[in-house]
């Protein structure tokens, strides 16, 4: 028996309670942000995970002293109160797959007087980060590809800046625009960024402002297109900070629910910073019942789900759960405006197009949209995950089919949610 195949319970409903882990996005922002802030930050309900473990890795090699309990899924992080400090020797940076950690890390180190090879897994190597290299480039940053022309490792001379504007282009990635929106504001420098192209991701955008204002640090747009940033500021630390649960984990739950049962999440609703909670309101259209209080959603099956057709660049990674769901939804359910699935930590729309003709489904794609028709139940198929912690989780959601499915190398969703696959059993009442 291959041991890293999960052959899943059939799971006949699902009800009860969910309390998410801590945000990905929003525990690596918090853990950047602390480490540059002045005071001492402790960081309860930190998502500890593959891509946080690389970021504490890096901030550790830094120089910063963290102190994380795994236990209580909290971190006191001893901020510097400015900019990394140089570094007298050639610093050595690997990054696994981690984008929130490589993205945002680059630009800090930027600002920092030293010679740093930042370097990641091989999926990470495939993934694009000419973007935010050509927007450092035109503030006076040398950095160079050792390897391959616009994706990692990279070689980065850290230090001032000799220019004050920039050009990013927004069309592939919001991690880009956050990871400069990070680092500025410590800058010596006034600075003045010009979005090229359609900006993705946007409440990706809007949640590192907030993560911003929550330090004290100020940045100004115009209508998301120019961004003014004064630069010497110095961020303070909040002292405590609760990370709100992931949203996009969150998607999930409400999908198992939206297809047979009634399941709170709580973590996340109506105050969240994160966009992915507008997956409850894909599911709504789609026929289920949501509820929705500040911090919790609750959903609940209704009559049967039909198909939709949606623009969600705003929520690509909840849109991966749609992909899914839509096997369980009456009519052909169209995803669009998507492209940036074809950069994430696989291409997956690839990944997608082939594990769900894998179960039957009529599969078309675009460059940026997935056209997903039903042509009968699912049927029984071993799903690939492409080291992938979402393609393991959303294909999960075919253990409520009655063909049931096999998922390979469930242990990658340790990325963001280690805990995953006991959370859902917790909730699962298992066909007998």
């Amino acid at each position: 028996m291959n041991t890293n195949v999960l052959d899943m319970r059939r799971i006949q409903s699902v009800k009860g309670e969910i309390w998410l882990p801590g945000s990905k996005s929003l525990s690596n922002r918090h853990l950047l942000m602390a480490a540059m802030a002045k005071g001492t930050t402790r960081l309860s309900n930190l998502l500890v995970s593959e891509d946080t473990e690389r970021m504490l890795d890096a901030l550790t090699r830094l120089g910063i002293h963290v102190a994380l309990d795994q236990e209580q899924n909290t971190c006191v992080v001893k901020g510097l109160g400015g900019k990394f400090q140089a570094q007298a020797a050639p610093t050595q940076l690997f990054l696994g797959n981690a984008g929130t950690a490589i993205r945002p890390l680059t630009a800090a180190l930027a600002l920092t007087e030293g010679e740093f090879l930042i370097d990641g897994d091989d999926a990470m190597r495939e993934r694009p980060i000419g973007p935010l290299v050509d927007a450092l480039r035109q503030l006076g940053v040398h950095i160079t590809y050792p390897v391959r022309e616009g994706y990692p490792p990279l070689a980065l001379s850290g230090g001032a800046f000799d220019h004050d504007t920039t050009e990013l282009d927004g069309s592939l990635s919001s991690q880009y625009l956050t990871a400069l929106l990070m680092a500025l504001p410590l800058a010596d420098r006034d600075t003045v960024i010009h979005i090229r192209g359609e900006m993705v991701s946007l409440p990706y955008i809007d949640m590192t402002l907030a993560v911003l204002a929550r330090y004290g640090l100020k940045v100004r747009h115009e209508d998301y297109r120019t961004f003014f940033i004064e630069g010497q500021q110095t961020p303070i630390s909040p002292g405590e900070m609760l990370v709100e649960g992931d949203a996009s984990s969150a998607s999930y739950f409400m999908a198992a629910a939206a297809i047979r049962g009634e399941v709170t999440v709580r973590g996340v609703g109506t105050s969240s910073l994160q966009g992915d909670v507008a997956f409850s309101d894909v599911i709504e259209a789609m026929g289920a019942e949501v509820q929705r209080g500040p911090d919790y959603i609750l959903v609940k099956s209704g009559s049967a789900l039909r198909g939709v057709d949606l623009d969600l660049n705003h929520i690509p990674d909840a849109a991966m759960t749609l992909a899914t769901l839509a096997l369980f939804a009456e009519g052909t359910t169209r995803i669009r405006n998507i492209y940036n699935w074809r950069i994430k930590e696989t291409d997956r729309m690839t990944a997608m197009a082939t594990e769900l003709r894998k179960v039957g489904a009529q599969v078309d794609t675009t460059d940026d949209s997935i056209a997903i028709t039903p042509q009968s139940a699912p049927r029984r198929a071993q799903i690939a995950t492409y080291g992938d912690h979402r393609m393991a989780m959303c294909f999960s959601l075919l253990a409520m089919s009655d063909a049931g499915v096999m998922i390979e190398n469930p242990a990658v969703t340790a990325k963001t949610f280690p805990g995953y696959w006991a959370a859902l059993d917790s909730i699962a009442e298992f066909q007998r």
